[in-house]
């Protein structure tokens, strides 16, 4: 009975100290990923949905902001240079830009889309070679390959007459375009094309969780946000 009580009270002493000594390392680890993770899923997609009605009716002040953004980030640095997020500020204002440049006076010519989306990418590649700011442009890579991969969807298909065509028209004709272009999507084609996107976006999620790195769960998130807006544009589509 007292070798009982002995090892009771031992065990609750190791548990007061682990309380009291704070999160272990492994417990900071997968909270770190996860803040990255979502922090990355939260830049690429909610922001979409502000940035696209705004470069809508005023492309010039859209491209205004990417200078705040700009500094907004260089701020957050000199604040506190440990903290990812002026990092991850200023490789969002790369995706800003781009999507500021195309949406605001390019959206007519969907073979124009992925070259202004990769305005950012020399610059990102020579940073990842430097070690510098990996946290903004393993975000704006994730964004990229998104990006990337859903052009690219609409190569397979040629669709792209129909996005020319969309960004053209007025609502109602866009809507009925809209509509031609999803009874495409959901043939045999449409499905294997999409399927392989998916899976092919998923397994580089995945990847980058896997790295066990701050900037790499950002890419995981900026890579699977991109995914979730496509498939809400998508079920806006077919309905």
């Amino acid at each position: 009975m007292l070798t009982h009580n002995q090892n009771s009270f031992q065990a609750a002493d190791e548990v007061s100290q682990d309380f009291l000594s704070g999160p272990s390392p492994g417990t900071l680890l997968v909270l770190s990923r996860l803040s990255g993770f979502w922090a990355g899923l939260f830049f690429v997609s909610v922001p979409v949905f502000f940035q696209a009605p705004l470069v809508r009716l005023w492309p010039g002040v859209s491209l205004l902001l990417t200078f705040l953004w700009l500094l907004g980030g260089y701020f957050c640095l000199r604040y506190n240079e440990r903290a990812p997020w002026g990092d991850l500020i200023l490789g969002f204002s790369w995706s800003w830009l781009a999507g500021s440049l195309y949406w605001g006076w390019l959206r007519s010519e969907p073979l124009w889309h992925l070259p202004i989306e990769a305005i950012g990418l020399p610059f990102a590649l020579f940073a990842l070679w430097r070690g510098y700011l990996l946290v903004g442009h393993c975000f704006y890579l994730g964004s990229l390959l998104g990006t990337a991969m859903t052009d690219f969807y609409f190569y397979a298909l040629d669709l792209l007459p129909d996005w020319r065509r969309i960004m053209q028209a007025d609502l109602q004709g866009s809507i009925l375009i809209l509509h031609q272009a999803a009874e495409r999507v959901q043939t045999l084609e449409g499905l294997v094309w999409g399927l392989v996107f998916v899976v092919a976006l998923v397994a580089a999620g995945i990847a980058g969780l896997r790295a066990n790195q701050f900037h790499w769960s950002v890419f995981s998130g900026a890579v699977l946000g991109t995914l979730l807006v496509d498939a809400l544009f998508g079920l806006s589509a077919f309905l």
